[in-house]
């Protein structure tokens, strides 16, 4: 018998916008907390100095993290020029200063965006990254002093916006949409090297992951004003009936399970076909039944329109499962 999980069972995704100051895995843990669940993970780590979109899964929908984590993302960033820091943001030490110098306008800078910083570019992530070494994290190593030869890895930058450039405070704003592993320090550290004066990261906020706008976010504040409107004293004998008021209000802020692939096209089983689907056979599907631009599909049943999990269809029409959920009422 497999390890269970204390708390709810409960199956959804919540859209954090994550505060400053806290680690990605420590606002998940408080936020789990919350709702009491089970089982939660989140969907693309932030630096504690970021601020915004974290999508956190709970339950089933932890099934679909990959896809958030695979997909792009939008990020509005501020660049402090004149300083580098060895960890490229505002977090790190100092260990060069520069005059920025009077060449340093918006033209240069939308320049060199444009022809260094658009489509698919190579950087270098910064040592103080989570990527692993040997199954550390890089900035585990790079706080002890070691230094590790990176590779450069590919990404492709949809989209980067000069919003505003403050030549008197040596500031300037960018908006980027980027693929995934796209890291944001190294894109205005390596623009710092190019202007001929550094700079750093000073402020991050993510807006934008997969599917899911910057409107659709929830603060940590939110969250608490709607646990304390509903908290009475201890002993009460209506704490059960609060408990219970306190989660239908929490868990109406989650969205379904299968928001991570609600872009994927939609196939209805019946019973039998679900049936068959959840023993391991294929089904096969009439060509009328479906409209596909990907093989990849979300699968509902008949009736219900209850989501079951993700499936796969081959040129010939038949439908293989790729991942379900657990249907038991005992998960």
């Amino acid at each position: 018998m497999g390890r269970r999980h204390k708390g709810r069972q409960l199956d959804g995704v919540f859209l954090l916008d994550k505060p400053q100051g806290l680690s990605s895995n420590g606002v998940l843990q408080y936020v789990k907390r919350l709702y009491g669940a089970a089982k939660a993970g989140h969907t693309g780590a932030l630096d504690p100095l970021a601020t915004g979109m974290l999508p956190l899964t709970f339950g089933e929908a932890t099934k679909f993290s990959q896809f958030l984590l695979e997909a792009d993302k939008r990020y509005l960033t501020t660049a402090k020029l004149g300083i580098r820091t060895d960890s490229s943001d505002a977090e790190g030490k100092v260990v060069e200063e520069q005059p920025i110098g009077e060449h340093v306008n918006k033209t240069l800078i939308e320049q060199f965006l444009l022809s260094h910083f658009t489509g698919e570019i190579e950087q270098v992530p910064s040592m103080f990254s989570a990527l692993k070494y040997k199954g550390q994290p890089l900035y585990k190593l790079a706080r002890k002093g070691e230094k590790i030869a990176v590779k450069p890895r590919k990404v492709t930058i949809l989209n980067i916006q000069l919003l505003d450039y403050r030549p008197e405070v040596g500031e300037l704003d960018l908006d980027i949409r980027c693929t995934k592993g796209t890291y944001i320090r190294s894109i205005v550290e390596d623009l710092g090297l190019l202007l001929g004066c550094g700079a750093h990261v000073s402020a991050l906020r993510r807006l934008e992951s997969g599917p899911y706008q910057a409107d659709m976010m929830i603060t940590v504040e939110q969250l608490e004003k709607i646990v304390s409107a509903v908290q009475i004293d201890e002993g009460d004998d209506q704490q059960a009936a609060i408990e219970v008021l306190k989660y239908q209000q929490l868990d109406a802020l989650l969205l379904p399970a299968y928001s991570p692939v609600e872009h994927f096209p939609k196939v209805i089983l019946n019973e039998a076909q679900k049936l068959a689907l959840f023993q391991g056979k294929p089904v096969e599907l009439q060509a009328s039944e479906i409209e596909l631009n990907t093989p990849l599909v979300r699968i509902h049943i008949a009736e219900t329109d209850q989501f079951v999990g993700i499936g796969e269809i081959n040129s010939q029409h038949v439908l293989s499962s790729k991942r379900l959920l657990n249907t038991s009422t005992e998960a």
